[in-house]
């Protein structure tokens, strides 16, 4: 686009859509919906000038109704009567048409396709509606949709679009809006004729993050004809590649974060039956998947409740997942206190049982589904973005912990777990059923498991195998942060999946798992209780 466009007088599409975006500053009096059904009616012609025509009237009208109309054209779901060439909103079914009537925007009936033909556009009409709409949310008192209606319009910027940004850019206020409407128009201005304005342009996108322009400024510093624009896209360039990198890390470490939170999730229940009860669980993983698979029967179950599945299902997985736990204990460990090779082989055996159980069901893997709320990604600007589910799991991580934490701390359940876990003998000596309390306490940290299951759901891959992905890793996090020690694994789950993302990028996935085993091997030759040993009499 060459420097003479963004002064082209605007056509006959956008004349209409200044005074849109002149709302900031001016006011115009309203159409009444005799003239909108006027022009709504001339959509439905079969010439594409009157058609052009129409839309301009459609938004020149500044109807409450016009954005709604022009935004179904867009989308292909406006619709005429052939008997009557009146004008509908669809919602474009197969069978049935659902009608809206453009004017009042209230429900009126369904239609059979057959007696329907849809409102076409080409490639000139479809620019002109992207960008009428895109004008129209210009206009909104929400900043937000001002923003995000500039990086729609930015998608296909011509004379007419330009014109319309300028305009709007005098009566913008928001700094965002602002700093977005200025990238567009320097963007535009990186292929005009006259090197002044390039270099203009250049030095006003150095903040930018934006893809397409940084790929418009690698061109330029290769081929423009000019030696100053070419050293300043260089300059630009190098500036925007230290801001990629560090957004890249940052990025990094949000991953290193989500991952660790997981590891955490696996490893905290765990780390109270080993600690406790000095017992190597292998059926933990399978915990966890029961937790995911509850999950996955409430949304099979009660599919309208979906939006609140994981919430339901965070009870239903302890208490699940807790119970199983406690069967466990009563009716196979608590005879095999003492001899850990014995109640590894047990428990191990009971994972596969857990497994094949599953297995009966389905061996393949279940489809569980991701929230509304936690699906998509938080953007932070062009360069970084956080996925959703993974920031709640992180925050979940952070709850369960210090529920965790205050139950340990401050219940007499708690008070008997810490007592027991110091010095067995003497707490039985003072009263204390350590059977129970040995329960309670593997039902708890089953139960845990179980919820971790419910967070894997909204990560992994939910079938019979899902808890061997993460037995190996929560071991490694409960010896590495010290066994027993609920900070030791939070600090440990949280640096193993910092330094396993740190890695993968010039290593890869599998090799970064090595390293970080090996690294840890060494560790444990150094200090073998972990980060954080645990304390008492009995610690050893």
């Amino acid at each position: 686009m060459k420097d003479s466009v963004p002064g082209a007088s605007p056509g006959p599409f956008f004349r209409a859509l200044l005074l849109v975006v002149c709302i900031f500053g001016g006011t115009v009096a309203r159409a009444d919906d005799a003239t909108f059904a006027t022009a709504v009616a001339g959509l439905a012609s079969d010439n594409f000038p009157d058609k052009a025509a129409a839309v301009t009237a459609v938004a020149e009208s500044r109807h409450a109704n016009a954005r709604a109309v022009l935004g179904a054209m867009l989308e292909n779901n406006l619709y005429f009567r052939t008997a009557d060439n009146k004008v509908f909103i669809t919602d474009g079914g197969e069978s049935a048409l659902a009608l809206t009537d453009p004017l009042t925007a209230k429900a009126a009936g369904t239609g059979t396709p057959d007696d329907f033909q849809r409102i076409t556009t080409n490639n000139s009409l479809r620019k002109a509606l992207r960008s009428a709409v895109a004008s129209f949310a210009l206009a909104c008192p929400d900043p937000r949709a001002r923003l995000a209606a500039v990086k729609e319009m930015m998608r296909s910027l011509d004379a007419e679009g330009i014109a319309i940004l300028r305009a709007a850019l005098e009566k913008e206020r928001d700094g965002d809006v602002q700093q977005a409407m200025r990238e567009g128009l320097a963007y535009v201005n990186l292929a005009s004729d006259d090197a002044a304005l390039r270099m203009a342009a250049v030095n006003d996108l150095r903040e930018s993050l934006n893809p397409d322009v940084y790929n418009r400024l690698t061109t330029l510093a290769a081929e423009d004809s000019d030696a100053g624009v070419r050293s300043a896209a260089q300059e630009v360039i190098k500036s925007i590649d230290a801001s990629r990198r560090w957004y890249s890390g940052l990025e990094t470490l949000f991953f290193g974060l989500s991952l660790g939170s997981v590891l955490v999730l696996a490893a905290i229940g765990l780390a109270i039956t080993f600690g406790v009860m000095g017992v190597i669980n292998m059926a933990h993983g399978e915990l966890m998947m029961l937790g995911a698979y509850c999950t996955y029967f409430i949304q099979a179950w009660f599919p309208t409740l979906i939006p609140y599945s994981v919430l339901i299902a965070i009870p239903v997985a302890f208490l699940v997942s807790g119970a199983v736990g406690v069967l466990i204990e009563r009716g196979i460990v608590r005879f095999l206190y003492g001899r850990p090779l014995e109640t590894l082989l047990a428990t191990f055996g009971v994972s596969l049982i857990l497994q094949q159980f599953v297995r009966g069901y389905s061996a393949n893997n279940v489809p569980v589904e991701t929230p509304a709320w936690m699906a998509g990604s938080l953007q932070i600007n062009d360069a970084l973005s956080i996925t959703y589910n993974r920031l709640y799991v992180l925050l979940f991580m952070v709850i369960v912990f210090v529920a965790l934490q205050l139950v340990l701390k401050k219940t007499s359940l708690g008070l008997k777990v810490r007592a027991v876990a110091q010095n067995r003998n003497m707490a039985r000596a003072m009263g204390v059923r350590t059977e129970w309390v040995d329960a309670l306490t593997f039902g708890l940290g089953s139960g845990i498991a179980g919820v971790a299951g419910v967070a894997l759901s909204q990560l992994s891959n939910v079938g019979p195998n899902l808890g061997q992905q993460y037995i190996i890793d929560s071991f490694m996090v409960v010896v590495f942060g010290g066994v027993g020690n609920l900070w030791g694994t939070l600090v440990s789950g949280l640096a193993l999946g910092i330094v396993n993302k740190m890695l993968e990028p010039w290593s890869g996935a599998v090799l970064a798992k090595i390293f970080v085993l090996v690294a840890l091997i060494l560790f444990i030759q150094r200090k073998p209780r972990g980060l954080f040993p645990q304390k008492g009499r009995a610690a050893e």
